[in-house]
């Protein structure tokens, strides 16, 4: 009888079954000897150790890095804290229970870790570290819990837009934006906050939440609010939220000294065509305002309606109509609006080269021709590529 030989591909399975199992037999000799390095005596090897582990990024490790937070070296808690983060979502209860140690660096570092891997399973920590008296954890833990994106968090984020420490009420801004339309009513509410830095950073939530369901309240801000700086910042919030049902209603903002030029800005973040005439007018000074203000430190002929100019010249090349392009050409003499002008004319692409082409001869403006040129190459066209008498 003829001896049983095995199917190749059987033996194949059974040849890559053995090599898995003595990967992977490797790899847990390998963590099981970085996990015992992390209690040596050298902070070296427990530096070391570490960062390999972090590499390998084996859950068994978790416990032992946790515990690597209150080492007494700074650079083996940091390599540690990394390890943690690359290890990644499988850190997030043993993190959790971190930020009820006594001890505030541990807090700081794991509320920071938490940042990037949190989720649901880690509210409830976090939500209490809201209260910290440690600004360090209280900013981290709102980072964590925009992380999350959780609605059930909301309530307890709004009072710390109010926080005594900017950097807490800028990351809870952030978090709520993160949140959304799950918070968005209660950011509304916060826009009737008797303080004013409570409705400036609700305005710049909502405007990062970029709900249309924010226009109206924002739009009431924009002329109701007693804040300059709060209207100025309603102002950019409908430019990021780019609802077209706020164009309107900013060619009334650009006629008050102080919101004209964020009010350019935010009709080219909105894009809308609609507009291009407006900009036109700003550019070429066809309707200058009754009053513009001059620039403090830059001397009386240095004036808001400049830098107006050098935002619309901006604003019509985020818009991309081609009815801007002789009002950008003629924008490219200015000194005050030259560079924005090639630039905005860069992104109208191949289509500019006929317009630009007789600048290179007509001018002896060296400075001008630097940018036409600059432009040029910018869309793509090189000297003697493309035939003049054809353009």
């Amino acid at each position: 009888m003829r001896p049983y030989v095995e199917p190749l591909s059987e033996a194949r399975t059974k040849l890559t079954d053995f090599f898995n199992i003595l990967t992977e037999s490797n790899m847990v000799d390998e963590v099981a000897e970085q996990m015992a390095a992390l209690r040596d005596e050298d902070w070296a090897i427990r530096e070391e150790a570490a960062r390999l582990l972090g590499q390998l990024k084996d859950p068994r490790a978790v416990t032992p890095l946790v515990s690597l937070l209150r080492d007494q070296d700074r650079s083996v808690r940091e390599a540690a804290a990394e390890a943690l983060r690359a290890i990644g979502t499988p850190t997030v209860e043993a993190l959790g229970a971190c930020l009820t140690e006594n001890d505030l660096a541990v807090q700081e570092a794991a509320s920071a870790i938490l940042a990037t891997v949190a989720d649901e399973r880690a509210i409830t920590p976090l939500l209490s570290a809201l209260r910290s008296n440690d600004w360090i954890v209280r900013m981290h833990a709102a980072q964590a819990l925009g992380h999350v994106k959780s609605a059930e968090t909301v309530e307890a984020l709004i009072p710390l837009l109010q926080d005594r420490v900017k950097a807490v009420r800028e990351e809870s801004a952030t978090a709520l934006a993160a949140i959304g339309d799950a918070a968005i009513p209660c950011l509304v509410q916060a826009l009737k906050h008797d303080d004013w830095l409570v409705r400036l950073h609700a305005v710049e939530s909502l405007g990062k939440a970029r709900s249309p369901r924010a226009v109206e309240p924002l739009l009431s801000v924009l002329f109701n609010d007693r804040d300059s700086a709060v209207r100025e910042d309603a102002v950019r919030a409908l430019g990021e939220i780019g609802d077209a049902q706020a164009v309107d209603h900013l060619y009334v903002a650009m006629r008050e000294p102080g919101l004209r030029t964020v009010a350019v800005e935010a009709l080219g973040r909105i894009g809308n065509p609609c507009a291009v005439p407006v900009l036109i007018d700003v550019v070429t000074g066809t309707a200058p305002p009754e009053a513009t203000r001059t620039v403090a430190g830059c001397g009386d002929q240095w004036s808001e309606e400049l830098i107006t100019q050098g935002a619309a010249v901006r604003a019509l090349g985020l818009i991309g109509d081609d009815r801007a392009i002789p009002s950008l050409v003629a924008a490219l003499s200015p000194t005050h609006t030259r560079a924005e002008a090639a630039a905005s004319l860069a992104k109208f692409g191949s289509k500019v080269v006929p317009v630009l082409i007789p600048l290179l001869n007509n001018s002896s403006d060296e400075n001008l021709l630097f940018h036409v040129r600059e432009t040029l190459t910018l869309v793509g066209w090189r000297p003697r590529q493309i035939s003049i008498s054809r353009l």
